[in-house]
């Protein structure tokens, strides 16, 4: 009973957190325009359509469904992202190719051996829909599908056009460098910062005005904007529905911790709550004493962030059936975190306490890739591994910044 009291208090805590009566908006979302156009940019068209449980309108009606029932469009095809279009894939599973049982459509992987629409797949479509949520960090990979699939539209003269949806981490956060040519990859596929502050709409004129995709080629674009939108929203402040966009992004708030461990945990040595029912607000370890790391976090005065010493047993993934030790993350004040660079204060912390236990040898080699991968460069782990201090590293995580704010700025939205 405590339990259950306790994870009930959080879920308002933190609803209270991001969202307030005062500020909650009524926003349209892309899709919501579009149905109030009576769909006339894509009226008497042959639609693929790029989506997945996310797509759906503020009556939770998918976007698929609207599509199929229109009589003012045909929609032709679907296309699964990581996931898939249903949402029945696990992460990093490859997705199949196979008839939709609902629609009769065939569904087209776009998250496996391939992973941009082949001109075999656009066959007989006159322009391709993109209309899924994203969550504002580089390496969830729906905005690498979204990149791949502008290329296909513009090798194969389709349009292209992104239904708008908001950034659940709002317009303003930008942190991170930006990813390095040696490691681009399907977690980091566009020199962007890892936390963007960009819509999927944004990014998407971005991608094609700069010519970042390749060979710089451009893609007949067409965004259909939100309504409502400001970029000081966080996702609960827009007053939409929340979907999960993934099995470990279950609430609207989920977004705002995926930053704050999403890269340390590519190394498989700690626990950050994937496994259990925190996932990525937690970091956990056997061997952690929780109240030494919680102390220790506590006293950095990080603005806008605490931590508590938590112990728990993962159902699955690391540590899978053992009681690990650690501490769980709490955001008091969303506007004054600095989300992506929490996990490197907390290695710094649990180096002074464990240095024995480096987590750059304890975990696999190939999980350094990885970690190399999502962060953009090798540079962050080279410069860290010399000292375990934050301040060794920002010179390299913030450098492009204020540029990138710059360069942007002519194709913001909202």
């Amino acid at each position: 009973m405590k339990k259950t009291v306790i994870k009930h208090l959080l879920v308002v805590f933190l609803f209270a957190l991001f969202a307030s009566p005062l500020t909650a908006g009524r926003v349209k979302t892309g899709l919501e325009v579009l149905k109030g156009q009576n769909f006339a940019p894509i009226k008497g068209k042959r639609v693929g359509l790029i989506t997945n449980p996310t797509g759906v309108d503020r009556n939770l009606q998918s976007t698929v469904d609207l599509f199929f029932h229109s009589k003012d469009i045909k929609l032709v095809a679907l296309y699964g992202p990581e996931h898939g279009v249903r949402g029945d894939y696990t992460a990093g599973a490859d997705v199949s190719n196979f008839k939709d049982p609902e629609t009769g459509l065939p569904v087209y992987s776009i998250y496996g051996k391939t992973r941009k629409p082949t001109p075999e797949m656009l066959r007989d479509i006159d322009v391709l829909v993109y209309d899924i949520q994203d969550i504002g960090s580089r390496s969830y990979t729906y905005i690498s599908s979204l990149g791949l699939a502008m290329e296909a539209a513009a090798e194969n003269n389709i349009e292209f056009v992104v239904l708008d949806r908001p950034n659940p981490l709002g317009g303003q956060k930008m942190e991170g460098c930006l990813t390095e040519p040696a490691f681009t990859s399907f977690v980091s596929q566009f020199p962007i910062p890892y936390i963007h502050g960009l819509t999927v709409g944004e990014l998407a004129i971005y991608l094609n005005e700069e010519g970042l995709l390749a060979n710089k080629i451009k893609c007949k674009l067409t965004i259909i904007p939100m309504k409502g939108w400001k970029r000081k929203m966080t996702f609960e402040q827009t007053g939409l529905p929340w979907v999960p966009s993934s099995p470990h992004i279950p609430h609207g708030y989920s977004p705002a911790f995926y930053p704050i461990s999403g890269i340390l945990g590519e190394l498989y040595v700690f626990n950050i709550g994937v496994g259990y029912t925190l996932p990525f607000q937690l970091f956990a370890a056997e061997w952690i004493n929780a109240d030494s790391l919680a102390r220790n976090m506590n006293s950095l005065h990080l603005p806008g962030l605490l931590f508590r010493p938590i112990h728990f047993t993962p159902y699955y993934s690391v540590s899978k059936d053992h009681v690990v030790h650690g501490i769980q993350v709490h955001i008091t004040d969303y506007k004054k975190a600095e989300l992506s660079l929490v996990q490197f204060w907390v290695l710094q912390e649990y180096h002074k306490l464990w240095p024995d236990k480096n987590v750059f040898e304890l975990c696999e080699k190939s999980r350094l890739n990885m970690f190399d991968k999502v962060c953009g460069t090798n540079k962050i782990r080279l410069e860290f591994s010399k000292s375990f201090k934050v301040e060794s590293i920002l010179p390299i995580w913030n450098k492009d910044i204020a540029t990138f704010k710059g360069k942007v700025k002519k194709y913001l939205l909202y």
